[in-house]
């Protein structure tokens, strides 16, 4: 009751502000708004077919502002076409204000017969030049097909980035009655890094379409403005190797900010009465200033509208217009009301009196009513945010935790609850200058805690809300936070009072093993056979460790080299427990979504759901042929049938040809039989059937055998003062937090509802 009447009084508030308002306003003109198309540069085609050209683009010799913005009209065609420069990229719309191109471009198609044979595919690609990048925010990319995995693969500059995605159904009919759009069955979508100048479309299927209970047996995936898709019944009759369909590029008039370009008067493209505005992707396009119309980038810059020649724009006295803007002359006995004389009000002197009386008035009533309606506004808000946080504290397992905190005897050092106001201040508020590391599932923060000496930590803040049931959640949490072993890295607490819990990690330094194996890191030095047998021990008895000695066998269900972080030390730490799952020890498998990392995911566990310690092992026997290797799990660019490291590898065993496939770094004379030995133990690793497979411990006790032998052939055969320099040669001491996320930069991670790909090469992949 008390809370209806204090709302009451709010709106009793705002009708008086309303009323004072309407009895001192006058009507006030309507500003006219440019209707002016855009403007070719004189004496200069304006259209090609339906398209308006304006400049800085042109058709033909001094027409446009130079090479990039060239435009070629095609009038051979029924409807005359227009491209790009000389290029084949077709255009069919020009946003001069928004600085955007609307082009045309191929769908990518993959088609296979009842018999899973080939019949026909195509892998069309885009190249633009600077000025023009793909719009990140106006675009996304697409696959669509019931057997299907599609990568996108971009560039920017010499650094490439890939996304991509997965689309599974048994049928068109089970696709088409998903009532969420491109949620993974029979349609997926993704969106792409900013800034990429170049496109490539890869696709591929699992089982060539032998496993589809439809006639139509085809994928296709593309990249397409976002308003312009929308997956239904149709889609996949409508789509074919003739398909085009429409992409938004970004194109800016010069590179340089606007505060830099503007001090070259002669270069400087807006001219009179526009203004520069800074795009996000870097350069910049000009516009129009208020008031004004026309093509900024023409010699004579934009013209003054005059705002007169609206019928009403002054409703009493006489318009004048002026440059931008317009005033208006209020007739005798009449004055302007406002700062920009755009109205006029009677000028009487009792009128001014009573006016005065009803200002003061309701100026003052309206001013307490309005001050005590905000006050008991920002409190009411101030409580529902109160409530709220302590309703996700809740919904989140808050105290089902506290509860077992206090059950185990009050040891918070293992699990500490961290305030939502704690990380925010650690964080700086999660400022971008932050971010270490963003994925599919979240952004990892830099964080440091004040009230625990500076502590350096890493913080994962997710990006989507995956329901979990909250003791599940608080099981899982208390049992990773409990796991004490050198080779796993250590979750030190979490944050409940958010929609989604934030947890925090301990921060480690030196970066993952698949920057060292694969990336930047490894141009400067090479690992020595025994320093990837010391890793990969390790590994393994860190997974030896989670599937055999904890509270509760702890499966990872996502080891791979981006989750095996290293030290200063170069002490391997296995990470990232997003994916992880809890199995009791009485129990031995587990039915699950299947998620994990394609080239590293367990085909058993793919097919049957039936998740096991086995499952590890498989992708740790991945993780022993990339370091023997030095290649990556699934790379799309490598001949067909070697795309699947794992595949190749063993056919290659198969063949006696191991030595053509093992890294040059480490295969010499004297380590050949030790190579052979890890080579033998990833086969075994890699069977088939969960059951022929090792268990992690048994592979832990090998690794550290075949260790210890190389170790002592390497003491004999060279002598160094500093053992890590002649393993490493010079350290770097770059520092990484934990990678707590379920992306991959070398793989494709499966998620969970929507069963997206996560492939980001390096989009986004600092640690």
């Amino acid at each position: 009751m008390a809370l209806h009447w204090r709302m009451h009084i709010l709106h009793l508030s705002l009708v008086m502000v309303v009323v004072v308002t309407i009895l001192l306003a006058t009507p006030t003109a309507t500003t006219a708004k440019s209707l002016l198309p855009p403007q070719a540069r004189p004496g200069c085609l304006d259209h090609c077919g339906n398209l308006t050209i304006p400049y800085p683009f042109g058709i033909g010799d001094g027409c446009y502002l130079d090479d990039r913005f060239k435009i070629t009209c095609n009038i051979s065609t029924q409807q005359p076409t227009a491209f790009m420069m000389t290029s084949n990229v077709k255009i069919t719309n020009i946003s001069q204000y928004d600085g955007e191109l609307q082009i045309l471009q191929l769908v990518a198609f993959d088609c296979y017969n009842a018999q899973g044979n080939s019949t026909g595919w195509t892998r069309p690609e885009l190249s633009v030049p600077p000025p023009y990048t793909i719009s990140k925010t106006k675009n996304v990319f697409v696959a669509v097909g019931c057997d299907t995995y599609a990568f996108f693969i971009g560039y920017r500059g010499e650094e490439k980035y890939t996304t991509g995605c997965m689309s599974i159904c048994d049928n068109l009919g089970n696709a088409i009655d998903q009532r969420d759009t491109c949620s993974g069955i029979g349609c997926c979508q993704t969106k792409i890094p900013s800034g990429l100048q170049n496109r490539t479309v890869t696709l591929g299927s699992f089982y060539n379409y032998t496993d589809v209970r439809d006639s139509h047996r085809c994928s296709y995936a593309f990249l397409v403005q976002e308003s312009e898709f929308n997956f239904n019944s149709t889609s996949f009759r409508e789509l074919n190797d003739a398909t085009r369909v429409p992409a938004i590029i970004d194109w800016v008039i010069g590179n340089e900010a606007c505060d830099i370009a503007a001090k070259n008067e002669s270069t400087f493209a807006c001219k009179a009465n526009s203004y520069c505005h800074n795009r996000s992707s870097g350069g910049y396009i000009c516009r129009c200033r208020s008031g004004y119309e026309g093509n900024p980038y023409l010699p004579g810059g934009c013209q003054d509208i005059d705002e007169c020649k609206a019928p009403d724009s002054c409703s009493i006295g006489t318009c004048i217009n002026t440059a931008g803007n317009y005033t208006c002359k209020c007739p005798k006995g009449y004055k302007n009301d406002d700062p920009d004389k755009k109205s006029c009000i009677k000028d009487n002197g009792r009128a001014k009196l009573s006016l005065l009386v009803i200002i003061s008035l309701g100026a003052s009533g309206g001013f307490l009513l309005l001050l005590s309606g905000s006050w008991i506004y920002w409190g009411m808000q101030r409580r529902k945010f109160l409530k709220l946080k302590e309703k996700y504290f809740k919904e989140n397992g808050g105290l089902l935790l506290q509860q077992k905190i206090a059950s185990q005897g009050g040891s918070v050092e293992t699990t500490k609850i961290f305030t939502a106001e704690e990380l925010e201040k650690a964080t700086n508020n999660y400022h971008e200058s932050g971010i270490l590391g963003e994925g599919g599932y979240g952004i990892v923060y830099k964080g440091i805690l004040a009230a625990d000496n500076n502590k350096v930590v890493a913080i994962k803040k997710s990006k989507i809300c995956v329901p979990t049931q909250k003791e599940q959640f608080v099981n899982e949490l208390l049992v990773l936070s409990q796991i004490n072993h050198r080779n796993v890295v250590r979750l030190l607490g979490c944050c409940l009072e958010l929609e989604v819990p934030l947890l925090v990690y301990e921060f480690v330094a030196h970066g993952t093993l698949s920057e060292h194996i694969h990336g930047k890191k490894r141009k400067g030095s090479s690992f020595s056979l025994e320093l990837r047998l010391k890793i990969a021990a390790e590994t393994a008895g860190a997974l030896a460790y989670l599937h055999s000695s904890a509270l509760m066998q702890i499966i990872h269900r996502d080891v791979k080299l981006t989750n095996i972080l290293l030290d200063e030390n170069y002490t391997a730490k296995v990470s990232d427990f997003g994916a992880s799952r809890l199995i009791p020890l009485d129990q031995a498998q587990l039915a699950t979504l299947v998620q994990g990392t394609i080239g590293y995911l367990d085909p058993e566990y793919f097919h049957t759901s039936q998740l096991t310690d086995k499952s590890d092992v498989y992708s740790f026997g991945v993780v022993l042929m990339e370091l023997l290797t030095s290649k990556l799990a699934l790379d799309s660019h490598r001949p067909e049938g070697e795309k699947n490291l794992a595949r190749f590898f063993l056919c290659l065993m198969e063949e006696d040809r191991l030595n053509e496939i093992l890294d040059d770094d480490i295969l010499n004379e004297r380590n050949i039989e030790t190579l052979k030995s890890v080579a033998n133990l990833a086969k075994r690793c890699v069977r088939l059937k969960g059951e022929d497979r090792p268990t992690m411990k048994e592979v832990a006790m090998e690794l550290e055998g075949m260790r210890i032998t190389e170790k002592h052939a390497w003491g004999k055969a060279e002598i160094c003062s500093e053992e890590t320099e002649c393993l490493l040669g010079p350290s770097n001491s770059d520092a990484y937090p934990v990678d707590v996320r379920a992306g991959s930069s070398t793989g494709t991670t499966i998620g969970y509802d929507s069963m997206q790909i996560q492939m980001l090469i390096p989009y986004d992949d600092g640690r």
